[in-house]
């Protein structure tokens, strides 16, 4: 009898709910982790750029190391990763049905009077036979973000900007705008 009871609770615990609440669970704390570690690379090339030669070189970090930064984490967690927003500079970024959703629900919160630092939305879709797994994290604009995407960008930046992203909509933020989202994707077959 004891045994079956065992057998039962065993049994109750790996069902498949309660198994995909656990890995939904696990991926929300693997993302905020992954988005912590984008970020603070990002933060540390860009910081690192405007020392050495100013916010021109930040946008070549943006331009080429930001998306290497996103490939390398995704491979090594096996999720896609990425940055959006509303007013994509790289068109590459922009964002989907859900991440536009999501964003405005974002610029909601935030004039609701929510702080950007904990705007995030976790959800899981079922499609066809597999499920995906999402997060979005929103981006605060930070005072050194203004010489890059604010609304009196220096000449020489603009001139860089205009010949990197020609379609650039990514300007006229003001300090504590929501500049976009992090965002994950994780796909797991059923």
């Amino acid at each position: 009898m004891k045994q079956l009871l065992c057998l039962s609770v065993t049994l109750l615990a790996l069902s498949p709910h309660s198994v995909f609440a656990d890995e939904q669970q696990e991926f929300q704390l693997q993302s905020k982790a992954v988005i912590k570690e984008f970020a603070t690379t990002l933060k540390g090339a860009l910081v690192g750029a405007m020392k050495s030669g100013g916010p021109t070189e930040a946008i070549q970090v943006c331009n080429q190391v930001a998306p290497m930064i996103a490939a390398t984490l995704s491979e090594k967690y096996g999720l896609e990763i990425a940055r959006t927003s509303l007013k994509v500079r790289n068109p590459d970024n922009k964002a989907n049905c859900w991440e536009q959703k999501v964003l405005k629900q974002f610029e909601d919160r935030k004039q609701a009077g929510e702080e950007i630092t904990t705007l995030i939305v976790s959800e899981k879709v079922a499609s066809g036979d597999s499920q995906e797994l999402r997060i979005m994290k929103a981006i605060p604009t930070g005072k050194v973000c203004l010489s890059c995407h604010g609304s009196n960008i220096a000449e020489p930046v603009q001139a860089s900007l205009s010949e990197l992203y020609p379609g650039d909509q990514a300007t006229g933020y003001q300090l504590g705008d929501i500049r976009g989202a992090f965002t994950i994707r994780k796909t797991i077959e059923q």
